[in-house]
């Protein structure tokens, strides 16, 4: 019997607030790049993030992974450091970087990959809003 390469999507939900700034530039110089999003009072969103993992699903079961501890990593290494968190003030990756919605689909990748068996990951697209999202495939 032929081996079936499959997709598997789950979804998450988390509520985050950010701003964006530049420390190298003055106020009206952030406020020039960054329009209404510099604003240092920030403002929030509630993102969706989809995890998509690729690969044969197991004979025995016919599941690619078990959902249960998908959710369990999930929650675990990413949702706890995100859901309900001022992103530059409290997750440290973002001291250094801003906090967009490409360099978060990036973050939640990059945290989450280590926890699943290797090539299991094939994406991880994050929406900021119904109508922005961006995906990374590592």
């Amino acid at each position: 019997m032929r081996q079936r390469i499959v997709t598997l999507s789950r979804t998450y939900r988390f509520s985050a607030a950010h701003y964006y700034h530049d420390p190298g530039l003055d106020d009206a110089a952030n406020a020039r790049l960054f329009g209404k999003c510099a604003n240092q009072h920030g403002h929030g969103h509630n993102y969706r993030c989809e995890v998509r993992l690729r690969g044969v699903p197991a004979v025995e079961t016919g599941m690619l992974f078990d959902l249960r501890t998908l959710d369990r990593i999930v929650h675990e290494t990413v949702l706890e450091r995100l859901d309900h968190r001022n992103l530059n003030a409290e997750v440290e990756a973002f001291a250094t970087q801003q906090p967009t919605c490409e360099n978060l689909a990036g973050f939640v990748w990059e945290t989450l990959a280590p926890q699943l068996p290797p090539g299991l990951l094939d994406a991880v697209r994050l929406y900021e809003t119904d109508d922005l999202w961006a995906e990374y495939r590592g």
